[in-house]
């Protein structure tokens, strides 16, 4: 007896190092496709003028971009069931770096919609890689923690969303080159950076106890549907990230009205790195505020309060109207670990397959900024920010429901 117990805890204590080495990794990928995700805040004002596009027709880059979310989530649950978490995180860099490689010939044929049809490769690759990082960081330690684990690796996503509009700026909006050469050539050198991480997660393929997960139907996660908190999460979850693009998409054009701040595009992209400056601000606080504070109970907090700063920055006009607006970043910053924790909590096996359906309701990002855009164009930008203004509500909802045990 005490031979086997003996040999119990060598075996957790060797999962116990791997997790330790596998974790930095897992949250470094959570800045690549923070990164990633956010130039498309800069590429779309960049786009817009390039072609001559109109609000709807810009949100068209965040509607091909979130329904590679809608698409893939669950044939990415699948795909870790079959070949576990870091192979599949593999599979997801690589299929990146090939959708930046596309950015190549479509800048060569300066056609719109080859843009989008490279930025939905790289979708499915952040989708894939998202789908498999978030349950990781669950698994790789105690249940007690997961709150306070997600909320540390969304902060390095937010690392990434601060620093990827500021350099696409520099590059691409500030770029002397003609066209759309810079934004080809940005994205051919992510493809090279995004293959050398792959290297890296492949080398520690095997240091996961426990990496895969048997399963089958790829179409079983919809049972969970099945559970109100999980059905309420994964809502809320679209309300949120519809919300987030929203207002990042619009961001540059909105602080750029005569309206509110005036800006050049250029400066309003550095002001952009403040909005998700917000959220990496946000959520290393939150770090420290869950110790004291419920999850639920911040939940509900920070919507209602990115509710009211989209109301103000609605209500009034010049420098109030647009620092309300970026203000709004420090409020988001909870909001995506925690709805996913709160909605996963008690999925235990099953983990993988709640994150592939909150994965799912990542699309909001792609439906919330066509409507918002079909707004802007028959009113105004400003009266268009009522979309997002009424996701939070909805957010706010959810965290009053959460405080129910799972």
């Amino acid at each position: 007896m005490n031979n086997v117990v003996v040999q119990q805890d060598r075996i957790q204590a060797h999962a116990d190092k791997a997790a330790e080495r596998v974790l930095p990794i897992a949250y470094s990928l959570f800045f690549v496709f923070g990164s990633i995700t956010s130039l498309n805040d800069v590429i779309m004002p960049r786009l817009k003028e390039l072609f001559a596009l109109s609000y709807a027709q810009m949100t068209l880059v965040q509607f091909c971009f979130f329904t590679g979310y809608f698409i893939v989530s669950l044939p990415a649950a699948y795909l870790i069931e079959r070949i576990g978490y870091m192979r599949s995180v593999v599979s997801g860099l690589l299929l990146m770096a090939c959708g930046c490689l596309l950015f190549l010939p479509a800048a060569a044929m300066h056609a719109f919609p080859a843009f989008l049809g490279a930025l939905f490769v790289v979708a499915a690759g952040v989708t894939i890689v998202q789908v498999t990082v978030n349950p990781l960081v669950v698994r790789l330690g105690t249940p007690e923690g997961t709150p306070a684990r997600l909320t540390f690796a969304h902060a390095c996503n937010s690392i990434g969303t601060v620093v990827a509009p500021y350099v696409g700026a520099l590059l691409i909006l500030d770029a002397a080159a003609i066209g759309s050469t810079m934004i080809g050539r940005t994205y051919a050198g992510i493809a090279v950076a995004l293959t050398l991480v792959a290297g890296l997660v492949w080398a520690f393929r095997n240091k996961v106890r426990g990496d895969r997960v048997e399963g089958g139907n790829p179409l079983s996660a919809f049972s969970l549907l099945k559970r109100a908190r999980v059905r309420f999460g994964v809502a809320a979850m679209f309300l949120y990230v519809g919300a987030e693009v929203t207002i990042g998409s619009m961001l540059i054009n909105y602080l750029a009205l005569p309206s509110t701040m005036g800006l050049t595009h250029a400066a309003a992209a550095k002001l952009l790195s403040l909005y998700w400056g917000g959220l990496l601000v946000g959520r290393l606080a939150g770090i420290a505020i869950l110790r004291r504070v419920a999850a639920y109970r911040l939940v509900a907090l920070y919507g209602s309060a990115a509710f009211l700063l989209v109301a103000i920055s609605m209500a009034t006009v010049g420098g109030l109207a647009g620092w309300a607006m970026v203000a709004v970043g420090l409020c988001n910053s909870v909001m995506f670990p925690l709805i996913f924790s709160l909605a996963s909590e008690g999925l235990g096996e099953r983990t993988a397959e709640g994150s592939g359906l909150l994965c799912v309701a990542i699309v909001g990002g792609a439906v919330v900024p066509l409507i918002t855009g079909q707004l802007a164009d028959t009113t105004s930008l400003t009266a268009a920010m009522l979309v997002p203004a009424l996701c939070y509500v909805g957010i706010l909802a959810f965290g009053i429901y959460a405080r129910r045990p799972a």
